[in-house]
């Protein structure tokens, strides 16, 4: 990591190991470099999305080959029992922590995080995720519930926050000619973490189960060793672009639209703004009705297709056996495993439209498309179209993905660059909240229809016309996104003295000679494989997966 402390004219000396004046890039630095470290963190992160592969195994922690189940434990009793085995339900809250946690952490240390920069930030998300899954493996050796909570939920979710907003802010101040696609590279990695990672813990707690156990709390510390190593890799490659760089030879064209600012807004504002709510709402919506899905995908479409998936179209859910709902099961993690594909590629190829395009009008496109989708699922359900609910259903997780690679260049477009990256944390309260709101309401919508008398397979037909309402709400909350009035920008001067206090805290200088210049060089392209091998992998298996589905169509 000798890059990481070069020093100018010897000016850096005092700088720490990890401080942002000591990742300044120098000349000879290839800006390509910077998302392959962004995707080393969020692919490790990214796991957060497949965590449920392990809550079956652990229903069986104590009994093993079966629960020991207790029929009158409580939650509360859950936390702290050594002699009953845990309930998924038990189990999910872990889930629910993690995305409660990574929009609060986000929020709270986003302002932290743009005056440390990204490798200090990188290194404490790594301590985080991994020393909380490490902590989670010692909740689950010794049967305490609570440290599992503790563990991976709270302190994996904080590490989760950090490591998600970690590169944001680096990657639009890289690539300002290519927002969208810059953040769009970065963020695909959370969508592709579990895609790599779920196969990998299933594989692993096959290699350490035993008579004895289930071997979920070997997989969690392999899994928690792989990822530091990975992810202090990805933090120590992190490099900052010295303040006033811009791409050699490039020019920031004229505004295409009046959303657009080469001006900034600062931090202590921007919450302050109908533009920020009206973004967090628009955010909210959208994620809500994805997430919900997502939580529903292998249920769903084992109960609207029962016995079509396996060439038995008269039977319903209710009247397979055991064997017939393992074969359709089967059919349904397929489905899922696509859907996974499809939220990753969406997460680059909307993000690089909207450079295009523009983000609001992207955002347009998600939720226009989206309810039109979204009110032809039914219809698909009932003409027994497996490929064509399959079809609405990957395209939709392709926009629910790219809602989140979109919003930071959305972001910068509107408040600037300067503190996109606190901006976004903030912002990712709205996940937080989508995070409870989406599942809550399709969970109830779904038993309430089932407690009504309706049938397995028209039980998801009001939630999905639900689902098409919330984007309704976000449609209309992004045509209210108008640029901000004059007031809202930071004057010449406190931009001045802000870029020269920059300047001054890098002690280095500012220009851009011979800095950012380069393609697919020998480390570019070592780096890119060091995390495209993997991704490569978890596309393949996922590919593996999905081909039953299409089979049994």
């Amino acid at each position: 990591m000798t890059a990481g402390i070069e020093t100018y004219h010897g000016a850096a000396k005092e700088a720490g190991l990890l401080d942002r004046e000591r990742i300044i890039a120098r000349p000879g630095f290839n800006r390509w470099m910077v998302p392959p470290a962004a995707l080393a963190i969020h692919l490790c992160i990214g796991m957060a999305y497949g965590f449920s592969v392990f809550w079956l195994p652990l229903t069986r922690s104590l009994g093993v080959s079966q629960s020991v189940a207790c029929p009158d434990l409580t939650l509360v009793g859950a936390l702290f029992t050594r002699t009953c085995d845990w309930r998924v339900a038990d189990l999910g809250w872990i889930y629910t922590l993690f995305f409660v946690l990574l929009g609060s952490s986000a929020a709270i240390w986003g302002g932290w995080l743009e005056k440390a920069g990204p490798r200090k930030a990188g290194v404490v998300a790594a301590l985080c995720w991994c020393g909380g899954i490490a902590l989670a493996a010692l909740g689950v050796a010794i049967h305490q519930l609570w440290l599992m909570w503790l563990g991976a939920g709270v302190i994996g979710g904080i590490g989760l926050g950090l490591g998600y907003i970690s590169p944001v802010s680096t990657l639009i101040k890289w690539f300002p000619d290519r927002r969208g696609m810059a953040t769009g590279m970065a963020i695909m990695g959370f969508g592709g973490g579990a895609m790599i990672g779920a196969p990998l813990a299933n594989l692993l707690m096959t290699h350490f189960r035993t008579a004895e156990t289930v071997g979920v709390w070997q997989t969690f510390l392999v899994m928690a060793a792989g990822y530091f190593v990975f992810m202090m890799a990805g933090a120590f490659g992190y490099r900052v672009p010295p303040s006033g760089w811009r791409p050699e030879g490039w020019n920031p064209p004229a505004a295409k639209s009046a959303l657009i600012t080469h001006r900034n807004v600062h931090l202590r504002d921007a919450h302050k703004t109908p533009q920020f709510w009206l973004i967090w709402a628009v955010l909210c919506l959208n994620v809500s009705a994805g997430i919900g899905v997502i939580g529903m995908a292998s249920p769903m479409l084992q109960e609207i297709f029962s016995g079509r998936l396996i060439g038995l179209p008269d039977l319903t859910f209710t009247q397979l056996d055991a064997s017939q709902k393992a074969a359709i099961a089967a059919i349904a993690a397929g489905f899922a495993g696509l859907l996974s594909l499809f939220n990753i590629g969406g997460r680059f190829f909307w993000a690089s439209l909207s450079d295009r395009i523009g983000r609001k009008n992207t955002y347009y496109t998600f939720f226009i498309l989206g309810i039109a989708l979204y009110a032809l699922a039914p219809t698909a359900a009932h003409m027994g179209s497996q490929v064509a609910f399959v079809a609405i259903f990957c395209v939709i997780l392709s926009m629910y993905g790219g809602g989140f690679a979109t919003v930071p260049a959305y972001l910068a477009d509107i408040f600037g660059t300067h503190f996109v990256g606190a901006i976004h944390g903030r912002l990712l309260t709205a996940w937080a909240t989508a995070g409870i709101i989406g599942p809550v309401v399709v969970n109830y919508i779904r038993e309430a229809q089932l407690n009504a008398g309706i049938p397995r397979a028209q039980v998801y037909d009001f939630t999905m016309y639900i689902l098409a309402g919330m984007l309704v709400l976000g449609l209309i909350a992004n045509a209210l996104v108008r640029p901000l009035p004059e007031r809202w920008y930071m004057s010449e001067a406190e931009e001045a003295a802000l870029l020269a206090k920059s300047a001054a805290a890098q002690k280095g200088p500012s220009g851009s000679f011979g800095i950012g210049r380069g393609g697919l060089d020998l480390k570019a392209a070592l780096a890119w494989a060091a995390v495209g091998i993997p991704m490569l992998w978890g596309v393949w298996i996922t590919l593996q997966s999905a081909a039953i589905l299409f089979r049994a169509g």
